[in-house]
């Protein structure tokens, strides 16, 4: 499909999603650069107070600037999300492809290992790993981007076992090509469509499980902000100031369903039966 009619297959919807997603990613990059006062400054003569001229959405139980927090809050989480899914993607469709092309054997245990991986809640195995390693960045990449495998493994799987079957696969394999050049020339060109979908999917679970585990205490490490984290401590504080709690949800919101409106959206252009 080229660019153009990708273009006109959009509708209003993905562009208001697009425009939300384009943003909150120029505000990862530039957020510091943004952010009215420094978002680690301690003011205890300005604790929980309401929106001002002075702090527009208002300040924390340490009197930092909200707003401050908000611009940076979004980096930590878009790396984690970004890196994992990254991470995810490459181990995922490596095990599938290899499975769906070599199949028997090899296609039944690394499916069924990643049918076991499935069986857990992620949510379940995130913790049992981050509370034995150093919270972090580098931390929640590695251990979300694993969780996440069985995911595009299932979907490269499935996928190669339909392009496998295809005559021009046959036609290589019968000229002498190396399944090597089968598998990255012939299989995962064709396969990329519900890849792509897939990594949109999984770039909105791992940030609400970034933010999930930010939120009990076991992700980005204090005082750096991240959205799950504020709400986990602005929890602590409604009846003082209940919009510490709303700022953080409402961006945190808006910016998974921005992205799983850009999945739903890429779903239907890509969706062979809707070209």
């Amino acid at each position: 499909m080229s660019t153009v009619a990708f273009a006109r297959r959009l509708n209003a919807t993905m562009w208001v999603a697009l425009v939300i997603l384009a943003l909150i990613i120029a505000i990862a990059l530039v957020g510091p650069w943004l952010a009215p006062y420094d978002p680690f400054e301690i003011n205890h003569l300005a604790v929980l107070q309401a929106g001002s001229a002075a702090h527009p959405l208002g300040t924390d139980e340490f009197g930092r600037d909200i707003l401050s927090r908000l611009l940076i809050g979004i980096r930590p989480t878009m790396l984690v999300s970004l890196g994992a899914t990254v991470l995810a993607a490459v181990g995922g469709v490596t095990l599938g492809m290899l499975a769906g092309f070599f199949g028997r054997v090899p296609e039944f245990l690394l499916m069924r290992g990643m049918d076991i991986m499935l069986s857990f809640p992620p949510i379940l195995l995130a913790l049992l790993v981050v509370g034995f390693w150093p919270s972090g960045v580098g931390t929640l990449m590695v251990t979300i981007g694993v969780l996440y495998v069985p995911h595009f493994a299932r979907v490269a799987h499935s996928a190669t076992i339909q392009v496998v079957q295809q005559e021009f696969i046959e036609a290589e394999r019968s000229l002498g090509a190396t399944p090597r050049r089968i598998v990255l020339r012939g299989i995962l060109p064709n396969i990329l469509s519900p890849l792509v979908v897939q990594a949109t999917l999984t770039v909105a679970a791992a940030i609400l499980l970034e933010s999930g585990l930010s939120f009990l205490g076991l992700g980005i490490k204090p005082p750096e902000p991240s959205w799950g984290q504020m709400i986990g401590i602005a929890r602590g504080y409604l009846a003082q100031n209940p919009m510490y709690t709303l700022w953080p949800s409402l961006c945190l919101a808006a910016t998974v369903l921005a992205i799983n409106l850009i999945g739903d959206g890429l779903r239907d252009i890509l969706d062979p039966h809707t070209s």
